[in-house]
């Protein structure tokens, strides 16, 4: 007989843990509300080089080992529309940003994983504002359209015979023979004392119009005055993000991150003024003290994928995998 887990959280992290049990052969039930979370505002950039900084040593390690997974099979029952770039150009406007762009260069370099600089930026991305030069090309990197992936992984998990659940309000309520923890911001309430907190941030979607000039072909990352700003290409437009600082659960979308990330955005690339502003929205990322995730088992039914931060998409096959060879290990044990 099939053994049961319960997988609490319908986010990317839930929904790909719970598509990987189900293909191990687990009877699996997702316990997850109607409401969009965190991974519908995202950007969907596997960007590991990219986000790289001094310091983070080991969240750059988990995010190369989940990139590989992302290019070797965790794409596999997934539309290939989903990804929409794949290749990230990081660059700077003025000699403080170029110098950041140095040390991180420097810095990735010295941990063996080097990237392309360059000093004519505009070459490769021709719609970049004049007076860009500095930046550096990370090849391998990805994104993709991230509420393509959450709906085409619950089909993918609907496929499977993974069965749907409404929210729990403490484990309790929850009959498995495992449990994942995999709610975000929400752990603590299931688990009091994990550490992970709301961050908030301000996402924002500029729609292609016609006359405009034409979406770019891979993410643009930009250093603009110290303040860091993405530009994530989508089939119709160009999704920008993101603003960071604390906040509480406040999810409202303020004038000064949605000035700020337009600002940005158009100094990075002023054809965007063109564009539509088709949507403004807000994010709650689960945060931990340290940067990284806390995925592990915290007792011998219960575990915790939680406090992905800003890296939700870009980690969820390595959480998947991390998740599967707990549970692997739980079997072999009972």
């Amino acid at each position: 007989m099939a053994r049961t887990l319960a997988v609490v959280g319908g986010g990317v992290i839930g929904l790909s843990i719970a598509r990987r049990a189900a293909l191990d052969g687990w009877t699996v039930q997702l316990h997850c509300t109607r409401e969009r979370g965190a991974s519908w505002v995202a950007g969907g950039m596997l960007a590991p080089h990219s986000e790289g900084w001094p310091g983070e040593e080991r969240l750059l390690q988990l995010g190369l080992e989940s990139l590989r997974l992302w290019h070797t099979g965790f794409l596999d029952g997934l539309p290939a529309e989903v990804v929409t770039a794949r290749e990230s150009l990081v660059v700077a406007v003025d000699r403080a940003d170029a110098a950041d762009l140095r040390t991180v260069a420097d810095w990735l370099a010295a941990q063996g994983h080097p990237v392309e600089p360059t000093t004519a930026a505009r070459e490769v991305e021709p719609l970049l504002a004049q007076g860009i030069r500095h930046g550096f090309r990370a090849t391998t990197e990805l994104a993709v359209d991230n509420r393509a992936v959450v709906d085409a992984l619950a089909a993918h998990c609907e496929r499977l015979s993974v069965r749907w659940s409404g929210p729990v309000a403490a484990l309790t309520e929850v009959e498995a023979d495992e449990v994942v923890i995999a709610n975000g911001i929400d752990a603590p309430t299931l688990w009091p004392g994990l550490p992970v907190r709301p961050v908030k941030g301000e996402v924002l979607r500029l729609r292609w119009r016609k006359g405009c000039m034409p979406v770019p072909q891979r993410v643009i990352r930009a250093r603009v005055h110290g303040r860091q700003v993405y530009l994530v290409p989508r089939p119709d437009g160009v999704v920008v993000g993101a603003t960071q600082y604390e906040h509480g659960r406040d999810t409202a979308p303020v004038v000064t991150g949605v000035r700020d990330l337009l600002d940005d955005a158009c100094a990075v690339m002023p054809a965007l003024g063109e564009y539509e502003l088709a949507e403004a929205a807000a994010g709650l990322r689960p945060m931990t003290p340290d940067g990284l995730p806390i995925v592990e088992r915290l007792d011998s039914h219960t575990l915790v994928a939680a406090g992905h931060g800003r890296n939700g998409f870009l980690l969820a096959p390595w959480t998947a995998e991390r998740i599967a060879a707990e549970l692997e290990v739980s079997v072999g044990a009972k």
